[in-house]
């Protein structure tokens, strides 16, 4: 039987409870606060707060990783806006503790692929802004526009949402990222063919940028 989803009127809202969620990593703290609030609506500034390391009050950068490791690798069903309409742009849902039994497997490279990518990328961030700058931020490196120590990871060039198979020996399918760009990239841009995903950002825009788009597509195809 289909799990029955709440109306917006019924749905009620996370509490952050202080001093509960000290677990040892940002993913365990996450779903710790999910857990604790089964049913309940949590917004991005909740994650954000929950995330934040116990002992220092800094706020990670990559929590989205994190959230998005405990829906794919981890089975945990977490809705958002593109779930369920009763939702808004950055409030996320979990309605059950109960895990998917076949929760897919986020891709990775080899670790022979990785150190390709690493030795092609000189050890450092290889996100390329629009006039064909790159990064440079190494492993180890500070921050100085998002804070914290930079510590690189691998990124699907093609995004993990539109083909979950890259090819794990295959160094051309990945790039080496820093955490405050791979929180910019999310969903929104395919690097392998160097196109915008444009609905993805429309989907997670506010209500009156996607009225903007909405009234600009309008004049675009001439509709009155």
């Amino acid at each position: 039987m289909a799990q029955q989803k709440p109306a917006a009127a019924a749905l009620q809202h996370a509490v952050v409870r202080k001093g509960i969620y000290n677990q040892s990593s940002i993913k365990e703290r996450i779903l710790a606060f999910f857990l604790d609030n089964l049913g309940k609506v949590a917004s991005r500034d909740q994650i954000e707060e929950v995330a934040r390391d116990p002992s220092t009050g800094k706020a990670p950068e990559n929590w989205h990783q994190r959230l998005s490791e405990l829906r794919t690798d981890d089975g945990y069903t977490i809705l958002s806006n593109r779930d369920m309409k009763a939702l808004r742009v950055s409030e996320y849902l979990m309605l059950t503790a109960q895990k998917r039994p076949t929760a897919a497997k986020r891709v990775r490279p080899t670790p022979k692929t990785w150190a390709a990518v690493l030795e092609r990328s000189a050890n450092a961030c290889e996100w390329a802004e629009g006039d064909n700058t790159t990064c440079g931020l190494q492993d180890g490196d500070i921050d100085s526009v998002g804070g914290g120590t930079v510590r690189l990871t691998p990124d699907h060039k093609m995004p993990h949402s539109v083909n979950p198979t890259s090819d794990p020996h295959d160094p051309t399918h990945w790039q080496a990222l820093c955490g405050r760009h791979q929180v910019m990239k999310k969903n929104y841009w395919d690097s392998l063919t160097g196109k915008v995903n444009a609905i993805a950002i429309v989907q997670a825009a506010p209500h009156k940028e996607k009225e903007a788009v909405y009234e600009m597509l309008k004049r675009y195809f001439g509709d009155p």
